[in-house]
């Protein structure tokens, strides 16, 4: 991809999420390469676009006037691409996936939408799985790519970071702590709890370990919604990923832990052997 391109499209992506690190999440660069880029547009054309503040970005006055160009240009480039990829064969196809239940609701639904209206033809199959079959999956090709929230154990696989999830405390209503601004985790060893598992895998468990505690688990599945409504039938506590319950359908309470914890989803894919279609999918995440 063309350099000034990657410039336009980060101007453009800053301005319509209002903040640098909004944009490079969105755009898959670090909040100092999207700065650095709109900094470059700055210093070649002369003007500053964009006003900073603590409260994020606004367009100047030069800004606001150069914009409509500017997302003229990144049209028609995209444009372009989707000529280019019908005339190589990708006006067809399919894309396979690996994914897991937060992904496939919160994640994949609005990119493959973006990516739906420029190659309506394609085709797509996904495979819900936990973590270790995703992982396998990939490894074997059984997809073209897989997302896990943590690295990939089989070797030859290249990965990148798409999004960062807090995992939260889940309370149910009118819990003692329900009024608290964070939850410690030691907190959350004074009662029943239900742990989130996938497979082999265990994201919750060592959030526990480092802090040197054991909760008292009297619960474990895999299914996050089945977790939700234990916590609110007040059978334990729980930690779920923020990115799940951004549409919660059920009574209850989540607080950020305390610690603050993370993981980072990432996308996965053997490297060199992606198919072109699937290719192109992964510059829309």
């Amino acid at each position: 991809m063309d350099a000034n391109i990657q410039k336009y499209q980060a101007f453009v992506e800053t301005v319509r999420t209002g903040s640098f690190t909004r944009a490079a999440r969105s755009l898959s660069y670090t909040q100092s390469g999207v700065s650095r880029m709109i900094a470059d547009l700055e210093r070649d054309w002369g003007m500053t676009l964009l006003e900073r503040s603590r409260a994020g970005v606004t367009l100047t006055s030069e800004g606001r006037a150069v914009l409509p160009f500017v997302e003229g240009v990144c049209g028609d480039y995209r444009r372009l691409e989707s000529q280019i990829d019908d005339l190589n064969g990708l006006a067809a196809g399919s894309i396979r996936i690996g994914t897991f239940s937060s992904v496939a609701t919160h994640i994949l639904p609005k990119v493959i939408g973006r990516f739906q209206k420029d190659y309506p033809a394609i085709e797509y199959e996904l495979l819900m799985g936990d973590y270790t079959e995703i992982d396998g999956w990939v490894a074997s090709g059984r997809v073209d790519f897989g997302f896990l929230p943590r690295a990939p154990r089989y070797s030859g696989l290249a990965e990148r970071v798409v999004e960062r999830d807090e995992l939260m405390a889940v309370l149910p209503v009118g819990h003692r702590l329900a009024g608290e601004a964070s939850v410690p985790v030691s907190a959350l060893c004074e009662e029943p709890f239900i742990v989130l598992e996938r497979g082999q895998d265990d994201e919750i468990t060592p959030i526990f370990e480092r802090a040197g505690l054991s909760p008292n688990a009297r619960f474990s599945t895999w299914d996050d919604y089945a977790i939700m409504s234990m916590v609110e039938s007040g059978l334990g506590l729980s930690i779920l990923p923020a990115l799940i319950l951004r549409r919660n359908p059920y009574a209850i309470v989540t607080k950020p832990l305390e610690p603050a914890t993370y993981r980072d989803i990432r996308v996965v894919y053997r490297e060199g052997a992606l198919p072109r279609a699937a290719r192109r999918f992964l510059e829309y995440l």
